[in-house]
């Protein structure tokens, strides 16, 4: 490709960019100071997911992993004699199919090691977040005690607030 090819492709594609299009899932708030786009903070919603989800997925990565580990290999060592005999006797299938059992192998046990990897994920995140909703819960109600302290709107506007009870008379 010529130089002089190569920059007219760089100018189109930058002349596409800057022009007024379509713009999805964003809303224009300029730009931050490395010149990245800035959209709403929550423009792209919550993110929701329950216990039973978590189980669900875990439980679903660990039955891959069983089917995978039950059902996948047939690669092996019947594989891996058949070859070594096609290849004793000449044949270059035997270094094909070598070659196949030993990519099956490594690439099925790298499935499974992501299946596990998920499975055993799912467990921890559900454990974590169980404890974190826990202490969540155990904050907000101390918040709630102190705050129905430190509200003014608890009483009328200059009465005192009635959380602290009646005033002592000095004597």
């Amino acid at each position: 490709m010529a130089w002089d090819e190569w920059e007219q492709l760089k100018a189109g594609a930058l002349e596409r960019q800057q022009s007024s299009g379509m713009q999805l899932n964003s809303l224009d708030l300029g730009t931050d100071p490395e010149g990245r786009q800035v959209t709403m903070p929550g423009a792209y919603g919550v993110l929701k997911v329950s216990q039973k989800d978590l189980a669900a997925i875990g439980k679903s990565a660990h039955t891959l992993f069983n089917d995978l580990y039950d059902k996948a290999r047939v690669a092996g060592p019947s594989s891996d004699s058949a070859a070594k005999d096609l290849t004793e006797q000449g044949f270059a299938l035997g270094a094909g199919l070598q070659h196949v059992s030993t990519r099956w192998t490594a690439q099925l046990k790298s499935l499974m090691d992501a299946c596990a990897h998920i499975s055993n994920h799912m467990h921890v995140t559900k454990k974590l977040h169980a404890d974190d909703d826990d202490y969540i819960a155990r904050v907000v109600s101390g918040i709630a005690v102190l705050d129905a302290g430190f509200d003014e709107r608890v009483g009328k506007p200059g009465a005192p607030n009635p959380v602290y009870g009646e005033a002592k008379k000095k004597e």
